[in-house]
């Protein structure tokens, strides 16, 4: 059992990265890896790019959603907008760019939840959350690419959509587990 006090795990040492495949949006490498009191190995290692994913939540308590296909697990499901982080962006900027791209909203209000890495063991994707609170129309979705059918859902209706897998995406499920627990708190200038 934990007891609350832990110290640092030894690193691993690192001798290099040899690039397998790279491309605009995914870089495969093997990195030569030893960790402590063992043998030296090749890792393989996926580098992604910097996602930011923005869960909206209205005045009424609902979270604006999209219904995508996705091909590679061959279904639709629902997530929240978001995507790539552009170069010299701010993550919070992205998530709002996002937002009005895929559905022509945009957030009034943006609060940081955290950044997490969905993947740490194989994958290189720092993934940005937020929560925006108040939504704006500002225009017809301008990516026909990451658009959908567009729906608010009430926060109450969450849990029966986890429950059911129709939920998609890592920082779809961390931004809609944050609401579901009211861990963000809407900003009184909202």
């Amino acid at each position: 059992m934990w007891d609350g006090e832990a110290g640092d795990a030894e690193p691993w040492s690192i001798f290099g990265e040899r690039s397998i495949y790279d491309s605009e949006w995914v870089r495969l490498g093997l990195v030569e890896v030893q960790p402590p009191g063992m043998e030296r190995f090749g890792h393989h290692v996926v580098r992604l790019g910097h996602v930011a994913v923005i869960a909206m939540v209205d005045e009424q308590e609902r979270v604006l959603m999209l219904r995508r296909y996705r091909f590679i697990p061959g279904r639709s499901a629902w997530e929240l907008p978001g995507g790539m982080v552009e170069l010299g962006e701010e993550p919070a900027d992205a998530a709002c760019r996002e937002a009005e791209e895929e559905t022509g909203w945009r957030p009034r209000v943006v609060q940081r939840v955290v950044t997490f890495q969905p993947m740490i063991g194989m994958v290189d994707s720092p993934h940005d959350v937020f929560v925006g609170w108040g939504a704006v129309k500002v225009g017809t979705p301008t990516d026909p690419e990451e658009a959908g059918p567009v729906e608010w859902i009430p926060v109450n209706e969450l849990p029966g959509l986890l429950a059911r897998g129709e939920l998609a995406g890592a920082g779809t499920l961390v931004a809609v587990l944050h609401v579901m627990a009211g861990l963000s708190r809407r900003p009184s200038s909202s």
